[in-house]
C-alpha cells in the first residue's frame, strides 16, 4: 500500500501513541491552579502545535494574564509526571513495524525532544525510527512544514516520496506544504 514511497512520517500525538488524554488531564490540573478552563472543543484546531502556543491561546481565551512559556513549561512538567504510567501505543503502530527495515521512518512531532525520546524508549518503540524531530529542533512548527522536511533530511529522502501519518489538521496541512502525501489516520 506505501510502496510507492521512498519514506515514512508519523505524528506522534494521537497518530501512533494514545497522549491526548494525559494532555487533556494534564490542561485541566494546571490550568485549575489559576482558575481557568480548559475548552477542548476550542483547542481541537491546535492538535499539532507546541504547547507554548496552544498555552497563549488558552491564555487569550481566558483573558488572563500570565506568561505562555512559563504556562507551557507547567503544563509540560504535569504531562511528564503523568506520561510514562499512562500512554499506550496505538493501532498505526503496526504500520511502523511492518515498514521497519524497509523503508526509514520517522517521527514528527508538536511535542518536545525530551517527552517524545522518554515515551518512545518507554514502549520500546524508538528503535524502530531513522530520526524523532520535535517542537524544539525547528522554528517554525506545524501549519508550517519544516517538522516533516527535517525529516526528510534526516532520512535522507526527497520530500516528494514521502508519506506523513498523521491526526491533526495543522499537521495535514504540514505535509502538503512540505509536498508531501498525507493520511488522515482519523479516517482509517
Amino acid at each position: 500500500m506505501y510502496d510507492r514511497y521512498d519514506g515514512l512520517i508519523f505524528d506522534m500525538d494521537g497518530t501512533i501513541l494514545d497522549t491526548e488524554p494525559t494532555h487533556r488531564k494534564a490542561w485541566r490540573d494546571v490550568l485549575g491552579r489559576y482558575g481557568m478552563h480548559y475548552d477542548e472543543e476550542a483547542l481541537v484546531m491546535l492538535n499539532g502545535s507546541p504547547t507554548w502556543r496552544i498555552a497563549q491561546t488558552i491564555i487569550e481565551l481566558n483573558q488572563a494574564d500570565l506568561d505562555p512559556h512559563a504556562l507551557a513549561q507547567e503544563k509540560t512538567a504535569a504531562v511528564r509526571s503523568m506520561l510514562l504510567d499512562t500512554v499506550q501505543p496505538l493501532p498505526l503502530v503496526d504500520v511502523v513495524k511492518a515498514w521497519y527495515g524497509r523503508r526509514p521512518l520517522s517521527v514528527g512531532t508538536g511535542s518536545e525532544s525530551d517527552i517524545a525520546e522518554a515515551l518512545l524508549n518507554h514502549l520500546g518503540l524508538r528503535k524502530y525510527f531513522t530520526a524523532v524531530v520535535a517542537a524544539d529542533h525547528v522554528e517554525n512548527h506545524k501549519p508550517a512544514p519544516d517538522t516533516f522536511l527535517l525529516c526528510a533530511k534526516l532520512m535522507g529522502v526527497a520530500p516528494e516520496k514521502c508519506v506523513v501519518f498523521e491526526d491533526a489538521d495543522f499537521g495535514l496541512q504540514a505535509a502538503r506544504l512540505a509536498g508531501m502525501d498525507a493520511v488522515d489516520v482519523r479516517l482509517l
